[in-house]
């Protein structure tokens, strides 16, 4: 299973969400995509298998994964301060992969009654692709 996970800014969810599948779906092969260098650096530090930064790297791993996990903001264009570009939104919108969106309320994008905390978010995002593993 190849899972793709794509962050923005600083990489703090794409962080924890690349450690906690890591951990919790272990032989899968976890890719980081990063909109920026720093989101990209944070997911590598957190055990990402590959990792790659920008545009079209975004494009071209969403034609290869099986998931796509992160923010709600990636299907989103323009989101998350502007580095969700139309063109990256687009190709995770309509990647064949399954997507896990972790509902956050950021950059004035608000998703209703997404007020649980961040890590119980990851855990849930988790459990959801270890479901997929088992079909």
């Amino acid at each position: 299973m190849k899972i793709l996970v794509i962050d923005a800014q600083g990489g703090g969810i794409g962080r924890q969400l690349v450690a906690a599948l890591k951990a919790g779906v272990p032989g899968a092969a976890v890719v980081a995509v990063g909109a920026s260098a720093t989101a990209t650096a944070a997911m590598l530090r957190a055990g990402a298998d590959r990792a790659a930064t920008g545009e079209n790297a975004v494009v071209v791993n969403c034609r290869t994964a099986d998931v796509i996990a992160g923010p709600v903001g990636i299907v989103i264009a323009d989101s998350l301060l502007g580095e969700i570009t139309p063109r990256m939104a687009l190709a995770v919108a309509q990647s064949p992969a399954k997507r896990i969106l972790i509902p956050v309320n950021h950059c004035e994008n608000i998703v209703a009654g997404a007020a649980q905390p961040l890590s119980e978010l990851i855990q849930c995002a988790v459990k959801e692709v270890q479901r997929m593993g088992e079909i």
